[in-house]
This record gives C-alpha cells, sequence and structure tokens, in this order.
C-alpha cells in the first residue's frame, strides 16, 4: 500500500476508537458495562444488531464466496425475517420482563442450574471458537500485505480488539458500529461503482450480469432436487435456506448472547421489537448485494487479468522453491486461457450472439481445472500454507485496482467489521461468565439490582473479557486452511445452535417439561449432532450443515417429551 493508504487507514481506525471511547463513558457498573444501562434507542439496537452480523467474514470472505460458488449462499438468509417475528412476539417481552443479563437466567428460573451451566456453557465454547476466526479474518489481511508471520499477525489485531472491547463495554460497541456501518456501506457502494466502471469500453452493468448468469454465478434461487430427488448434502437451496435458516436465525437472536445482549440494551420491548423486524427487512438484501460484488468480480475477472492464485504471498513465497518451473508453467496455461476466455465474454454479451455460453461455461470450467491443478502443485512446494485462496479474491482485487487513499479506506472497513462484530462477541462471552458463572457461584448477592449498581463486579468483568480475548486469539492461531470462513463460521455455530435453541423452544412451549428431562435431552441432543457432522464430513451420509440446526432442535424437543413420560414423577 502506499503512504496515503497508510494515513488513511491509520486515522480512521484509530478516530472509530477514540469515538467509541469517548461515547462509552457511563456508569462503572455491570448494567453500565453490559448492557448499556438499557438506554439505547431502536436504530442503535438494529445498527449494533447488524455491526455484530456483519464481520469482517462477510465483507472478507462473502464476495469470494459468490466468486467460487455463485449467489447462492443468499437463500441461507431466507429464513432470517420470519424468525425475527416469532423472536418479537415470544422472546423480546419475556426476556425484558425479566430484566435478565443473559438469556440463560431464564433457564434457571424455568428449569434449574445444570441446566443453565450447560447451556450458558455450549454458548461461550461456540462463540469463543467462532470469535477466534473472526479474528483470524482480518489477521489475513495484515499478514497477506505486510507478508508477517499470520501467528504474530493474530496477537498483534487480538490485543488491539482486547484494549478497544476492554475499555468501552457494550456501550462503545453500539455507539462505534453506528459509525462502523456508515463507513463500511458507502465503502462496499464504492468498490462496487469500481467494478463496474474498470470493465472495458462498451461493457457495461447489464452485460456483466449477462456473463455472471452465464456463468452459473447468478443462482440466487436453488430448489437443492436433483434428478435423484432432494440432495440433503447441498449446503444452499430454498428449502434448506428457509427450514435450517430459520431454526439457526432464530437460536442465534434468540438464544445466542452475543445478540440477546444487543437488543437487551434498548429502552424497552418496543424498541428491542423495531430493531429485530428492521434487522429481518435489510439483512437479505445487504447480503445480497454484498454477494453480487462477488458475482460482479467474477465478471471483471473475465476481462481483466486474473491471478491463477488470489493469496500473494503464498504465491511468492511458491515461486522459491524447486516447484518454481511447474507453477510458472500452469500459470502460463492459465493466462492463455483468460485470453481465450476474454475473447468469449466479449462475443457472448453482443446481442444475437447466445451461441457463445457454450463456449464461456467451457472455458470457466477449463480455468476452474488449472487453478485446481496449481494449487495441487502449490501443495507440494509448501506443504503446511493454505491452499484455499477465497478469502483473498475481493482483498486482492483492492490492493490491484482500487485508487491510491480508497485501498485504505477498504482495509480499514475491513477492520471495523471485525472490531464490531469481535467486540460485541467479547463482550456477551464475558457477560455469560460473570453472570452465569462468577456471580452465580461466588456468594456474590444474587439480587439483579445489587448487580447492577456493583462496582467490584465490573472490575472483575474487564478480566473476563481479557481471558476470551486470549482465548480467541490461540483459537485464531489454528484457524489456517479452513477454507472459506464465511461458511466455517456458520458451520460451527450450527455445531450447538440447534440444542440450544430446542431447550429454549421447550422452555417456552412446553410448560410441563421441567429440568432434568430437557437435561438429558440436551445431552443426548448434542451428542447425535456431532454424530451426524462427523457421518457427513467423512462422507457416510450427506447432510448439509443447515440441516444439523433442525436435528438439533427437533432432537431435543422430541426427547424432552419421552423422558419426561419415562422419568418418575418426582424427579421430572
Amino acid at each position: 500500500m502506499s503512504r496515503l493508504d497508510w494515513i488513511v487507514l491509520t486515522v480512521t481506525l484509530m478516530g472509530i476508537i477514540a469515538y467509541g471511547l469517548y461515547k462509552s463513558r457511563t456508569a462503572k457498573n455491570l448494567e453500565g458495562y453490559f448492557l448499556s444501562n438499557r438506554s439505547m434507542p431502536w436504530y442503535l439496537v438494529l445498527l449494533s444488531i447488524m455491526g455484530t452480523q456483519a464481520s469482517a467474514i462477510t465483507f472478507l470472505s462473502a464476495p469470494g464466496q459468490a466468486f467460487t460458488d455463485g449467489m447462492r449462499f443468499v437463500q441461507y438468509y431466507f429464513g432470517l425475517p420470519i424468525a425475527m417475528v416469532i423472536l418479537s412476539i415470544s422472546f423480546v417481552p419475556l426476556f425484558h420482563k425479566l430484566k435478565v443479563f443473559t438469556a440463560y437466567e431464564f433457564l434457571e428460573q424455568r428449569f434449574d442450574i445444570k441446566t443453565r451451566v450447560f447451556t450458558s456453557s455450549l454458548f461461550l465454547i461456540s462463540r469463543g471458537l467462532s470469535t477466534g476466526i473472526s479474528i483470524y479474518a482480518p489477521s489475513i489481511i495484515l499478514s497477506s500485505l505486510l507478508g508477517w508471520d499470520i501467528f504474530w499477525t493474530n496477537i498483534v489485531m487480538g490485543g488491539l480488539l482486547i484494549i478497544y472491547t476492554v475499555s468501552g463495554g457494550a456501550k462503545a460497541v453500539a455507539y462505534t458500529q453506528q459509525l462502523q456501518l456508515i463507513i463500511i456501506f458507502i465503502g462496499m457502494f464504492v468498490a462496487g461503482y469500481l467494478i463496474v466502471h474498470y470493465l472495458p469500453t462498451g461493457i457495461g452493468f447489464t452485460d456483466a450480469l449477462k456473463v455472471s448468469g452465464a456463468s452459473g454465478k447468478l443462482n440466487v434461487i436453488t430448489t437443492g432436487f436433483t434428478e435423484k430427488g432432494f440432495d440433503w448434502k447441498d449446503r444452499y437451496n430454498i428449502i434448506s435456506g428457509i427450514i435450517g435458516g430459520f431454526f439457526l436465525a432464530l437460536s442465534y437472536f434468540g438464544t445466542d448472547q452475543s445478540q440477546v445482549g444487543r437488543y437487551l440494551t434498548a429502552k424497552d420491548t418496543t424498541e428491542s421489537r423495531i430493531g429485530l423486524l428492521m434487522n429481518g427487512l435489510v439483512k437479505v438484501p445487504m447480503q445480497f448485494l454484498i454477494l453480487l460484488l462477488g458475482a460482479m468480480l467474477f465478471t471483471f475477472y473475465q476481462f481483466n487479468h486474473a491471478p491463477v492464485f488470489f493469496n500473494k504471498s503464498v504465491a511468492e513465497k511458491a515461486a522459491t522453491t524447486i516447484y518454481k518451473d511447474s507453477l510458472n508453467a500452469i500459470e502460463n496455461k492459465f493466462n492463455q486461457q483468460q485470453t481465450t476466455q476474454e475473447k468469449w465474454s466479449r462475443a457472448y454479451v453482443v446481442p444475437g450472439n447466445a451461441i457463445f455460453k457454450d463456449s464461456l461455461q467451457l472455458g470457466t470450467r477449463q480455468m476452474n481445472a488449472t487453478q485446481k491443478e496449481y494449487k495441487a502443485v502449490l501443495k507440494k512446494a509448501l506443504p503446511l500454507a493454505d491452499t484455499n485462496d477465497t478469502n483473498y479474491i475481493f482483498l486482492r482485487f483492492v490492493v490491484d485496482f482500487l485508487p491510491k487513499g480508497l485501498v485504505g479506506l477498504l482495509i480499514a472497513i475491513i477492520f471495523l467489521a471485525a472490531w464490531g462484530s469481535i467486540a460485541a462477541a467479547l463482550n456477551s462471552l464475558a457477560s455469560c461468565t460473570m453472570i452465569d458463572f462468577h456471580v452465580r457461584f461466588t456468594g456474590s448477592a444474587y439480587d439483579k439490582n445489587n448487580i447492577a449498581k456493583c462496582t467490584s463486579e465490573y472490575k472483575v468483568s474487564k478480566y473476563y473479557t481479557l481471558g476470551w480475548g486470549i482465548f480467541s486469539i490461540i483459537t485464531a492461531e489454528f484457524a489456517t486452511g479452513m477454507g472459506s470462513l464465511i461458511e466455517a463460521v456458520n458451520v460451527l455455530g450450527s455445531l450447538f445452535y440447534g440444542v440450544i435453541l430446542g431447550i429454549f423452544l421447550v422452555a417456552f412451549y412446553l410448560k410441563k417439561i421441567k429440568g432434568n428431562a430437557v437435561f438429558i435431552a440436551s445431552i443426548i441432543g448434542e451428542l447425535i449432532v456431532i454424530c451426524f457432522f462427523f457421518l457427513d464430513k467423512y462422507e457416510i451420509i450427506g447432510l448439509g450443515f443447515l440441516w444439523l440446526n433442525v436435528l438439533g432442535a427437533m432432537a431435543v424437543v422430541i426427547l424432552s417429551l419421552l423422558i419426561h413420560q419415562l422419568l418418575p414423577k418426582t424427579s421430572n
């Protein structure tokens, strides 16, 4: 990057930190640190919810996901608006009425302490691991730009985030996310404009859509059905999106403290509901446009030189090995294919030249095959390197083609997205540890009013935030080679979200079920989900990860009903 880019990047990031800490001046107690004294209006709740969702993974990995697999990932969000309605009716009023700090406090009142602890533990494990992946995402940028070792990059990135989150608490998270999202949306719009602007003369937006569509990148709606029937292994289709996506969204927004904590900061129930419902309306089109950015980027590289491998630093290291000549030969073949592909693309956009569609699709398949060949040799050259470059596609475009200054801004945007989501996650991890474990088991006063005003626990909370930050950094060190990060983090969540949701569904809607039955059912349900995950991983069965959310929730509900009938009434 140029000196101007570094100045823009540094000023933007430091300005955001200063703004967040300034706005976070609040009473030094638990209610101020974790819930912003329950004072946020609906629009800040909305922006905080969206900011927590829209991590660096969203803006770094989603365009690459569309570039490689098309836009069908958007179907993953189709169940979200329905979930927002259910949450507004059932979950939000109860959480506000009980004035809980965490969603899991309710479970002790409804069931017992062991169910609360188990559910909170599942959240801590899932959110702690996924936060580590979220730290790894922006570390990729620094590592790629500066050639730093990813180990030290994770430490630097995580360290900055820890300072920022420990100091400010929930209010710093909410106010910085407000400014972050404004900058993010402006930057992504500019990037989209420049992708189209840099297309060759005579090639416009509709032409770009035509090429993307012919290459299978505009596959927004897919049914999941094949000649053999419904493909349960297909990850993204309208059925798995609506059903599996609904269960995942209901669990994520209704039982994951990183999201529950966002709308518990609202002034009242109405403000929380408006924030959630607006999120349901905005999220799908927002994700559609981010994925469209990736589809347009694919077209851009049909008319402009594309690297055979997008992770530049890894490719440069491989070029110093004995496999240099083999890699150069494959790259030359790819460049020749790309020249031919540009010819087919130009011919196809001319009205009446639909006959070139087959040639265009054949060229795409040939180029994909050559890239796989390159990665296979790359793996031999650097056995420990990550050969999945999906997360580097958008970043490479930003660095190679954007004007000076704008590169720094776009890089800052990805950092801002990371900071917003990770700060919210660390805040929620600390709140659960503090409320569900520390306060509950150390003999601290368990009266909510006393907790809210207690300053000594506020100080301890900062240490828990620090501890979870360190844990997340350690997790980030093991995130290399996970492929598309936006997929990885959702697969990880699906291992736990279904079971957690099942526990809450029993709590809300099956009033006769008591703690022992749901506790046993949830343990068995979690084991079932893990078994199905590994059966799918080793291709013994085929089941897309979204269905794990349905499986986990239904297992807990059904098993709770069965166990309730089997247990003695005195222990039920």
